[in-house]
């Protein structure tokens, strides 16, 4: 049919003119809608009344239970990253995004109709199922394409990809509560009718991103652009085949260097509203909790742009080093921010967290191009996506799970994350100690001309 053949890679193969700066916008058209999974957690408290709608009602959900949502995105996110990584190296990033457009648009749908009848495994199906692979495959859709497009300056490229990710809840925060206020009522707290708009409204947003994408020519480069000499011990211009990386110690070392550090900072995000009116009652209200929650969202949304290209300068291993280092200090400052009733010093420990936390994934995919090569860069970040997967899974977990164990031993909500945060602290350290390790790729893994040949061979006769 010739609207599926305009999905087609072939037909996003740009003209001769085309401006490569045309692909941001339709990157961040994806990023920013489905970088709303940050602002998941301003739903959290409203969730958990349901029922009893002004405050939580016997019947009503619990936070560890709502907690569940989040990780099971974050766990589809990864998986589908890894599995669909090839296929959407091979169809091309339109047919990605168009794909990640309507699972997208589906979860939030499907999530409203849980709302509509308290049904929760509905929304762990819609929002975590469905959302979770749209996150995943819209996710890694733009990411190979910009570093193609940007040879010049991958991590910026990669920044340019990414960044959008991390601001979508700068705009889906505010604009869930209001929306909220909107549609509540005495019998509705406005969740239902939220979810349906705004998955009304992201359709049409990446819909437009997979019509404006396009991927360069063969051998095209940026004008002028001459390939630099490879002085640096941790580049390499060999490429390492997509299953062949996940025999290196250097994948599976970058895999625990991503975990670890987004581990620390997932868990914070994902509860970040509920945490911050918990820590500071009757400080911050819900309007301010979202308000940290957008601000939060700018910082992850420049982080990944600003760290992404800083990498560039100093090197992506030396990039993590900052991470880590910087991250410890701050994780072990926030509970004494906590208990002097300091919102100021906690509000900029985290912001500057968040930013690190979005720089690693921004950095990540120039890390691997650096270890492994720019050909199958786009697969190996999806495989490594898994990673996201487990963090999903242990972050908020640690969050939810040890702050309930704390105040149902009479730990003070203001306190209860204190321990958490050390926790965190410690896994920085992990961190450390496996970046700390990443040396380069050994000359076995690298392709071999022939090997290249025998391939395109293969991916030419599976075309015909």
């Amino acid at each position: 049919m010739a609207f599926l053949s305009f999905l087609d890679r072939s037909h996003t193969v740009a003209k001769p003119g085309f401006s490569r700066w045309m692909v941001p916008p339709a990157a961040l058209c994806v990023h920013l809608c489905i970088g709303q999974a940050y602002a998941l957690s301003v739903f959290n408290l409203p969730m958990t009344k349901l029922i009893g709608i002004s405050q939580s009602a016997p019947g009503d959900w619990k936070l560890t239970e709502l907690g569940w949502i989040f990780s099971i995105a974050m766990v589809f996110l990864g998986c589908s990253a890894a599995v669909f990584g090839r296929w959407v190296e091979e169809g091309g990033p339109r047919k990605a995004m168009f794909t990640a457009g309507c699972l997208w648009a589906g979860g939030f749908f499907l999530s409203a109709l849980g709302v509509y009848t308290h049904t929760l495994w509905l929304i762990y199906l819609g929002y975590g199922v469905f959302g979770g692979c749209a996150l995943g495959i819209g996710y890694i859709s733009p990411v190979s394409t910009l570093i193609k497009w940007f040879p010049d300056r991958p991590g910026m490229a990669t920044g340019m990809a990414i960044m959008g990710f991390g601001g979508g809840a700068f705009i889906a925060s505010p604009l869930s509560v209001w929306l909220m206020s909107k549609f509540h009522t005495a019998t509705h707290v406005g969740v239902m009718e939220t979810f349906m708009v705004m998955g009304a409204i992201y359709f049409c947003f990446m819909m437009v991103g997979a019509a404006i994408v396009r991927v360069p020519a063969p051998g095209w480069k940026p004008e002028g652009y001459v390939a630099p000499a490879v002085s640096k011990k941790l580049i390499t211009r060999n490429d390492v085949y997509v299953y062949d990386a996940l025999k290196t110690p250097q994948f599976w070392l970058i895999w625990w260097v991503l975990c670890l550090n987004v581990t620390a900072g997932i868990g914070v995000l994902g509860q970040a509203s509920a945490m911050s009116q918990e820590m500071f009652p009757g400080v911050i209200t819900p309007i301010a909790a979202a308000g940290l929650v957008g601000l939060m969202s700018l910082f992850n949304m420049g982080g990944r742009f600003a760290w992404a290209s800083l990498s560039d300068y100093i090197g992506r291993r030396n990039t993590y080093f900052c991470f880590f280092i910087i991250g410890f200090v701050l994780y072990i400052t926030v509970p004494y921010a906590g208990g002097s009733g300091n919102v100021a010093l906690f509000a900029f420990c985290f912001c500057i967290i968040i930013s690190m936390y979005g720089g690693s994934f921004s950095t990540v995919p120039a890390y691997l191009k650096d270890m492994f090569g720019v050909r199958y860069v786009g697969a190996i970040h999806g495989m490594l996506l898994t990673a996201w997967s487990a963090a999903g899974i242990f972050g908020p977990v640690l969050v939810n799970y040890i702050r309930e164990y704390n105040v149902t031993h009479g730990v003070p909500k203001a306190q209860a994350y204190n321990t958490t945060m050390y926790i965190m602290a410690g896994l920085l350290v992990l961190g450390l100690i496996c970046n700390f390790l990443v040396k380069a790729v050994d000359k076995r893994y690298h392709m071999k001309e022939e090997s290249d040949e025998a391939l395109a061979s293969v991916a030419a006769a599976a075309r015909a």
